[in-house]
């Protein structure tokens, strides 16, 4: 997994962390490049964003399968999180309580 230059990655909470390998295998097996997360709590998001909580990031936009990416990263990395396509990024959250 690649760090986009600036991005902290050291405040994520626990539960978004340790799936952090996961979600970089599965990235990798469906476009053969390893995913690059672009934004923990830093920039600009919605007022009530996980991301200020440390526990969202963003990945960048795979170039191909990107709904090959998507449905595997929904399945596989479990109900408490949520993966959402945005226009310009992945979005992965750990929000248990929805």
């Amino acid at each position: 997994m690649l760090i986009k230059f600036g991005v902290d990655i050291s405040r994520l909470n626990r539960e978004i962390r340790r799936m952090l390998p996961a979600i970089d295998n599965l990235y990798q097996r469906q476009t053969g490049r390893e995913a690059v997360v672009t934004s923990t709590y830093e920039g600009d998001h919605g007022l009530n964003s996980l991301h200020y909580c440390n526990d969202a990031i963003d990945l960048r936009l795979p170039r191909k399968k990107l709904s090959a990416v998507v449905d595997e990263l929904e399945m596989q990395i479990g109900k408490d999180f949520d993966v959402v396509e945005e226009t310009n990024h992945i979005h992965i959250e750990y929000d248990p309580a929805k």
